[in-house]
C-alpha cells in the first residue's frame, strides 16, 4: 500500500521530490472552510510531518463547506477531526493536533515547521502570526478573504501586489505599519457581496481558496518553487 499510496505523485514530483515532500513538517492554523481543504491537500501529497491547529468545534453551520464538518463530527474539535482524517488517509504520517486557537501571545514553536499556512480569520491573530513567523524567518504563506463570493478565480500572489479584496488592504496597512511590505497570500478580486448585511459562503468557494494555499506550498517543497 505504501509504495502504491503515491505512486501517482511520483509521476509528477520524482523520487527526490516525493522525498522532500516526506522530509518535510507544515503546519496550518485554522482548519475551517478554506483550512480544511488546504490541510487534506497537504496530507495526501504526501508531506511527512502534518500538525493541525484549531481551537474551534465543528458546527451545523459548517456543514456546507467544510471538510471536517459531519454529521457524525458535530460538536467535535476541528483540529481533532483532521488529524483523524489524515490518520485514515496515511497511517505512516506524523500527525499532531492542536485543539486550540493561535494567539496574539503564543508561545508555539514555529521553527520546527518548514511551512506554515495561515487560514485563520481573527484579524489580529493573523497579525500576530505573520509578524512572528517572518520574525524567525519561517515560510508562510497566508489566505485572504473567500467569504460572499461565488467565482473560484484565486491566485497566489505577493500581497503588495493584491487589490479589490477587503481582508487583503486591512493587512497590506497593518503589515506594513510593522515592516512588513511583502508576504504570499492567496487571493480574489472579486468583490465580496453581503446579503443582509453579513457575508456567506458557498460550498465550492473556500475549497478553491485552500486548495491554491496547499499548492503553494506544495509546489515550494517538491520543486523548489516560490
Amino acid at each position: 500500500m505504501s509504495d502504491e499510496r503515491y505512486s501517482r505523485t511520483v509521476k509528477m514530483t520524482g523520487e527526490d521530490g516525493l522525498a522532500r515532500l516526506r522530509a518535510a513538517s507544515v503546519i496550518i492554523i485554522g482548519n475551517g472552510g478554506v483550512g480544511s481543504y488546504a490541510a487534506e491537500a497537504i496530507v495526501r501529497a504526501g508531506v511527512g510531518h502534518v500538525t493541525f491547529m484549531d481551537g474551534d468545534a465543528a458546527a451545523p453551520s459548517n456543514l456546507n463547506r467544510q471538510l471536517v464538518a459531519l454529521t457524525s463530527t458535530l460538536g467535535r474539535n476541528k483540529a481533532e477531526i483532521m488529524a483523524e482524517r489524515a490518520r485514515d488517509i496515511d497511517p505512516d504520517t506524523e500527525i499532531t493536533a492542536l485543539p486550540r486557537f493561535y494567539r496574539e501571545d503564543d508561545d508555539l514553536d514555529l521553527t520546527q515547521y518548514d511551512w506554515i499556512i495561515d487560514a485563520i480569520d481573527d484579524v489580529n491573530a493573523k497579525t500576530a502570526l505573520i509578524c512572528r513567523a517572518k520574525e524567525l524567518g519561517v515560510s508562510i504563506i497566508s489566505a485572504m478573504g473567500a467569504a460572499g463570493k461565488t467565482e473560484t478565480a484565486f491566485k497566489a500572489a505577493d500581497l503588495a501586489k493584491t487589490s479589490v479584496c477587503p481582508l487583503a488592504r486591512v493587512m497590506r496597512k497593518r503589515l506594513k505599519e510593522r515592516g512588513i511590505e511583502h508576504l504570499p497570500v492567496v487571493y480574489s478580486e472579486e468583490k465580496p457581496v453581503p446579503r443582509d448585511g453579513d457575508l456567506g459562503t458557498l460550498s465550492y468557494v473556500p475549497g478553491a481558496a485552500g486548495l491554491t494555499l496547499a499548492g503553494y506550498v506544495i509546489r515550494a517543497i517538491a520543486f523548489g518553487e516560490e
